[in-house]
Parts: structure tokens; C-alpha cells; sequence
């Protein structure tokens, strides 16, 4: 009888360790799991805090300055910040220490950087709901031609190309066609628009172009190498509406206007309207007039368009009469809407590259605009450090590619700290006024990549707030790579907008790319692009006040200084101070 009861009492004493361990396990798992409910919680109020849309979007406020005592020290190369550039961040908040320095690992600089990245992410979530719905009730514009074969090295439509993965229609492809002078529109893929004015590929089957539209589903939008096409709707000369025709100036004429390879107009003594009107139904990006004749063509090494002459030399601006007077030995030129189709081709390198090159800016400075031109020049892909989908959509397709491919010919990056810097073998080091840049990226901010902030988004408190956090960003941004960069080739964006075909050259051979002259007189002729806030609207009044100006004046004089003891061309001379 004892020796059951002995074998009963220690199973028992087992069984009270199993729930004992039992127990306790129980209690840990279930506090792991109200943490991570927590934290979830915290983290859903925070993305429909950020990505809900409000009237006056809340930017980042100005973080906190690092306790102790103030910090005034040394940038990188030397440069020193002047004494009155901490007084604008210290009235900003009274519980800042004072003036702080351009400290690029500090937690100032990496909180801003985050704070501008998940910015960057929730517009680019609110962007995703737009409505389609509307537009697949509408009717479809022009006359449907029919399917044809579009080879990419010999392309059916030799016009503009324009991309919209996300949002591309019908529609909108026909009237991006239209506003720019071509008679044909045709899609392809479902996101690819293509224009011109002839017709270059053989007709297919009609069900080999089966893709809907990303932007309107239940219409087809092309296929794989096939375009539908669309004539667009034609409208009478008197009610064209053109956009981008503009006047590039008076220039000598070269001695035999058809051995420069310009092609003359059918007509003479046609007005400047109407020679306009010719040279894009023949899908040519100049028009020049020289009395009596019109003739068509694009900008060559002999005739780059880089030294005009005085306008006296050339007859009258008169779109009324025929050009009979103009003087034989000169002409004036026009910009018509249609794309220089010469350099529009871009793809991804053939090799991998080994070396990683970076195209470094602070936000706002040009970035977009600067790949746009060294995809144009070089006919390869930029990447980026981020995924961008609104630029993505809008024709970067190197911006899905893994930034560490070696597919792309540099990459996009906002980052700076010895970190981050020492991971590219190279860099181009973009630079814009400061004063720009600031606004430039609150345009952004709160309006989009094309958009403009309203008056009263400057009139309000986020404006200071933002103008305090980020100018040292922009210092520390340049003072950083000048710093830790291993072979930075610094571009200052006014200076390209100047001498846009060297300062292009230079990039180019910075990246070892062979381009030839006549593309880069392309990627002249092309500069705009389809990404770029049309204008250069401004709030109607001077949003920077003179303690703002004071900070940005120190910083820009620390940049300059920096930058001479690197053995670099300074800032231009518009930045101020001097």
C-alpha cells in the first residue's frame, strides 16, 4: 500500500513543476504579445496621424537640441559656424541649449533625415488613392487606327515618350500628344505612351494588344510590343494650343542650310505659325526661318544655338506676314513642342558595374531634374537610394532596381554621415542656394512634387519650424561629403542651368560615359522634361525674415569656406553673403 502512494505523491510533485513552468511560460508570452500589441497601436496612430490628408499638412518640428552645454565646434575641413547663427534656433524654443553646430552623426540630423524619409513615404501613400473610377466613363478621344507592332529598336511612333505606371489612360496619352504637336497617339504595356506623326510599324492582329490601361481598366492600352494607336483629335490651326513653343533667338545662318542637314519646308514665304506648324507635322524640334524659305531640323555642333546675335540683325517678330525682309544672313529659331527623339532611348548598364556612385543633394536641390538630364546624356538608368513611386510612375525606372545593382549609372541619396558616405566609391556632390532648396522641398512637402505651397502654408508656424530644422541639414549635408567623400565631383545647379552642356560633359566623364556632341545638344533641347513645376510661382510675399536670413547666411558662408579649402570652385556669387 505505501508503495503506490509514494509512486502517487511524486507524480504529483512532478505534475505541480509542469504547471509551474506552464504557468510562467503563460504569463511571458502573454506580455510579449500585449507589448507588441501596444506597439502596433502606437504605430497605426502614427501613419494615419501622417498620411491622413489635412488642409495644412503638420511637418517636422525642429528637434530638440542634445542636452549639456551649448555646442560650437569645428565642422569637417575647418569650417567654423559664425557666432550669430545659433540666435534664430535659439528663439525658436525656449528650452534649446543654444547654437548648434553641423554635427552630421548627431541625433539632430539623424531624427530630421528619418522624419523627412517617412514624409517622403506618406505622401507617396496618399497619392495611391486616387479614384479611377470617374475616368472609365469617358468616352475615348480620337479615332482608334488599330494594333501595331512596336520594336524597340526601331520604334512604330518616334515621338515623345511618356510614362504613368500607375495612372495611364487613353485619354491622357492623346492629349499629351496633342498639346505637343503629334497626330498620332499609341499605348503600350498598359503604362507607355508614345506620339509622332507617322506611322513606322506594320498593323497586328487586334487581340495581340490585350492589356488594359493601369489607369482605366476595360480599356486596352497596347501589349507587349504592340501599340494601340489613336489619331488624335484634330483641331483647326486657329484653336491649336501648344505648349513649350518657344522663341530661342536671332542666329547666323550657316553658309548651305541643306549641307547643315536641315530639311526645307515644302511652302515659301510662309509666316512664323505656319512654318511652326510644318516643321512638327514632320516631327522635327527647330524651326528656323530665313527669308523666304522655312526650314526643319535639330540643333547640331555647327549650329548648337550657344551664340545668338542681336536681335536687329534678324527681321521683326510679326506671326502676321510672310517674312520677306528678314536678313539672308541670319535666322530665327524656335523651339517647337516636339521631343528631339535622338537621345530618348535609355536602359539599363549591359554589365554590372563593380564601383558605386552616388548623386548626393540635400532635398530639394535638383536631384530629379539633374538624373533626368544624365539619363538623356548618357542613355542609361539612374537609381535611387529610396523607392519613389510617384517618380517611378513617372518614368525612373531605375527607381524600383535594388540601389546596390550595379544596373544604374549612379544612385540617388539624400544621406550623409561618414556611414553612409563610405559605401559609394565616387560621388557627384549637387549643390543649389540654399534659399531655393528651402523652398523647393516645402513645395514639396506640401503640395508634391508639382505642386506649390499656399500663402497660407507660409504664413503658418511650420514655415520657422522647418526653416530652423533643415538649414543646418543643408550645411552638414555638403560640409559631410566634402569630408568623407573618396572622389566627389561637386556641381553647383545654377551653374547647370547656365552652361547646361559642359557642366553635363563634365558629369559624363565623371562616370566614364561616352556621349557624343548631338546627344548632348539633345539633352539640351530636352531639359524640361515631363517632371518639372510649370513657372516659378512664389508666395506673394518675402517668406524669409531677417533672423531666418542670419542663420542661412552662416551656414552658406561655413559651405563656402569649406569648399575652397577642398581645392573646389566656391559657392556662385548669388548665394550671398560675400
Amino acid at each position: 500500500m505505501a508503495k503506490p502512494f509514494y509512486r502517487l505523491q511524486r507524480f504529483l510533485r512532478r505534475t505541480q513543476l509542469v504547471f509551474l513552468f506552464l504557468g510562467v511560460a503563460y504569463i511571458m508570452a502573454g506580455s510579449v504579445l500585449l507589448l507588441q500589441r501596444a506597439a502596433l497601436v502606437v504605430s497605426q496612430r502614427g501613419l494615419s496621424l501622417g498620411s491622413s490628408f489635412l488642409p495644412l499638412p503638420s511637418l517636422p518640428a525642429p528637434p530638440r537640441a542634445l542636452g549639456g552645454a551649448p555646442l560650437v565646434r569645428a565642422g569637417p575641413l575647418g569650417a567654423r559656424l559664425p557666432g550669430n547663427v545659433g540666435r534664430y534656433q535659439a528663439a525658436q524654443s525656449e528650452d534649446r541649449a543654444g547654437p548648434q553646430w553641423l554635427l552630421s552623426r548627431n541625433q539632430e540630423i539623424r531624427q530630421l533625415r528619418r522624419r523627412w524619409f517617412h514624409s517622403l513615404m506618406s505622401e507617396q501613400d496618399m497619392t495611391r488613392v486616387d479614384p479611377v473610377t470617374a475616368r472609365r466613363k469617358m468616352p475615348h478621344k480620337g479615332t482608334y487606327i488599330g494594333c501595331f507592332l512596336d520594336d524597340a529598336k526601331d520604334r512604330a511612333l518616334k515621338g515623345t515618350v511618356f510614362y504613368d505606371f500607375r495612372r495611364m489612360t487613353t485619354s491622357l496619352c492623346q492629349d499629351t500628344c496633342s498639346e505637343s504637336g503629334y497626330q498620332f497617339a499609341g499605348l503600350e504595356y498598359g503604362s507607355e505612351c508614345y506620339c509622332g506623326n507617322r506611322i513606322a510599324g506594320p498593323r497586328m492582329r487586334e487581340e495581340e494588344c490585350n492589356l488594359d490601361c493601369k489607369g482605366e481598366k476595360g480599356s486596352i492600352c497596347g501589349g507587349v510590343a504592340r501599340l494601340s494607336i489613336f489619331k488624335v483629335e484634330e483641331l483647326l490651326p486657329g484653336q491649336r494650343r501648344y505648349r513649350n513653343v518657344r522663341y530661342r533667338g536671332c542666329f547666323r545662318a550657316p553658309e548651305n542650310m541643306t549641307a547643315a542637314a536641315f530639311v526645307r519646308a515644302a511652302k515659301r514665304n510662309l509666316t512664323i505659325q505656319a512654318c511652326i506648324e510644318v516643321c512638327m507635322d514632320q516631327e522635327y524640334p527647330l524651326a528656323i526661318l530665313q527669308s523666304p524659305h522655312c526650314f526643319c531640323g535639330y540643333a547640331t555642333p555647327p549650329f548648337s544655338l550657344h551664340d545668338p546675335v542681336g536681335e536687329v540683325l534678324c527681321a521683326p517678330d510679326n506671326t502676321s506676314v510672310p517674312m520677306a525682309t528678314a536678313n539672308q544672313l541670319y535666322c530665327q529659331v524656335y523651339q517647337t513642342p516636339v521631343q528631339d527623339s535622338r537621345c530618348t532611348e535609355r536602359k539599363f548598364l549591359s554589365e554590372k558595374s563593380s564601383s558605386l556612385v552616388a548623386l548626393s543633394s540635400f532635398p530639394g536641390a535638383g536631384n530629379t531634374w539633374v538624373r533626368h538630364l544624365i539619363e538623356l546624356a548618357t542613355g542609361y538608368y539612374t537609381g535611387s537610394y529610396y523607392f519613389d513611386g510617384t517618380l517611378y510612375n513617372r518614368g525612373f525606372k531605375g527607381e524600383k532596381d535594388y540601389w546596390k545593382s550595379g544596373r544604374t549609372i549612379c544612385v540617388k541619396t539624400h544621406e550623409s554621415g561618414k556611414r553612409d558616405i563610405e559605401i559609394y566609391d565616387s560621388a557627384i556632390l549637387l549643390i543649389r542656394n540654399p534659399y531655393r532648396s528651402l523652398m523647393a522641398e516645402f513645395n514639396r512637402k506640401c503640395a508634391g512634387h508639382l505642386g506649390y505651397a499656399s500663402d497660407q502654408h507660409w504664413k503658418s508656424k511650420e514655415w520657422p519650424e522647418f526653416v530652423g530644422s533643415y538649414a543646418s541639414w543643408w550645411a552638414s549635408h555638403v560640409l559631410d561629403w566634402l569630408r568623407y567623400g573618396r572622389r566627389v565631383l561637386v556641381v553647383h545647379y545654377e551653374e547647370l542651368q547656365d552652361a547646361l552642356v559642359p557642366q553635363l560633359r563634365a558629369i559624363a566623364n565623371f562616370l566614364n560615359a561616352s556621349v557624343t556632341e548631338e546627344r548632348l545638344l539633345c539633352a539640351e533641347s530636352n531639359k524640361d522634361g515631363h517632371f518639372k513645376r510649370s513657372g516659378a510661382r512664389r508666395p506673394t510675399f518675402d517668406p524669409f525674415t531677417t533672423d531666418m536670413r542670419q542663420l542661412i547666411d552662416g551656414y552658406i558662408s561655413a559651405v563656402d569656406q569649406a569648399l575652397r579649402e577642398s581645392n573646389q570652385t566656391g559657392l556662385p556669387q548669388e548665394y550671398l553673403p560675400r
